[in-house]
């Protein structure tokens, strides 16, 4: 799953979810309420049409690390599938038909999140040995004479906004269903053949998608200090108040961290390192602005 604001759907908080949020928030609910994750099994909330996060076949990175988790938790891995869109948490969490969801963006106070087990940033993927390799500020002036590829409504949209990059861009849409379109897939498409010279995407997202292109492709993580920030770090999203789970979850990330990294890495996510990237809650609520 895109880091959600999953790499990828923006969707207003509406009533339903609003009132989610406050039929589970309240410090009166944590004390009244009972956890309801299941004990047979690990009920995992995922896309099913996703990568690289996650897919009904299994193979995108967060199927691999729901996989760990659940060796570790010694429970049976058992998926709800929802299409990212308006709703998911409510219709996903909020139903009780699973208990976490893959790739929450730390910060995105829809939900509640574990400690974080990755943290990555937005990328330049250009032609490699081209003009623009190893740019790794949209700051810089070089950019200015040619024309990038960015998806709308992310956060590097603000700063191609800011820097007067935004008149000679080429957008793509932010909100569409994955498992028929893929914005990814065409801004690296446009990079190969000439009509961009550079395309701005969320990492996990342009790493993956660059190792599949017919050409060398080069992924330059972007670093940015002008809000909003360019990293984030990303935890397994929850319901609020269920402190046992949250619990289970921290010990389990911790013990196998190498195993998570390892698997990042063979997808071709630039990893950050999660120290490095700011706690609080981002400017957005995710890398890509989904709910």
């Amino acid at each position: 799953m895109k880091p959600v604001w999953a790499p990828n759907n923006f969707c207003g908080l509406g009533f339903r979810a609003l009132a989610f949020l406050l039929a589970f928030a309240g410090p009166s609910t944590a004390q009244t309420r009972p956890e309801l994750v299941a004990t047979d099994r690990l009920r995992v909330c995922a896309d099913p049409g996703d990568l690289p996060f996650s897919n009904k076949a299994k193979e995108g990175f967060e199927n691999k690390i729901a996989e760990i988790l659940a060796d570790e938790l010694k429970l049976p891995l058992h998926y709800y599938w929802q299409p990212q869109g308006p709703g998911f948490v409510r219709l996903t969490l909020g139903t009780g038909l699973c208990d976490l969801i893959m790739g929450y963006a730390v910060g995105a106070d829809i939900v509640d999140h574990t400690n974080a087990y990755y943290a990555s940033t937005y990328v330049l993927v250009t032609k490699k040995g081209g003009p623009l390799d190893g740019i790794d500020r949209l700051e810089d002036p070089r950019l200015k004479d040619h024309k990038l590829g960015v998806v709308a409504g992310t956060p590097p949209s603000d700063h191609f906004l800011r820097l007067g990059l935004a008149a000679g861009a080429k957008s793509y849409p932010l909100v569409v269903d994955r498992r028929y379109l893929s914005p990814a897939e065409d801004a690296l498409e446009d990079v190969q053949t000439g009509v961009t010279d550079g395309a701005v995407l969320w990492g996990p997202i342009g790493g993956y998608f660059a190792k599949k292109a017919k050409m060398p492709l080069t992924v330059t993580p972007l670093r940015e200090d002008t809000r909003p920030l360019f990293s984030f770090r990303i935890a397994f999203g929850i319901r609020h108040n269920e402190p046992e789970w949250k619990h289970r979850l921290n010990a389990a990330i911790r013990k196998r961290q190498d195993d998570i990294a390892a698997v990042l890495t063979s997808y071709g996510v630039p990893l950050t390192p999660i120290d490095s990237v700011p706690a609080e809650a981002p400017a957005r609520k995710s890398p890509d602005g989904a709910e």
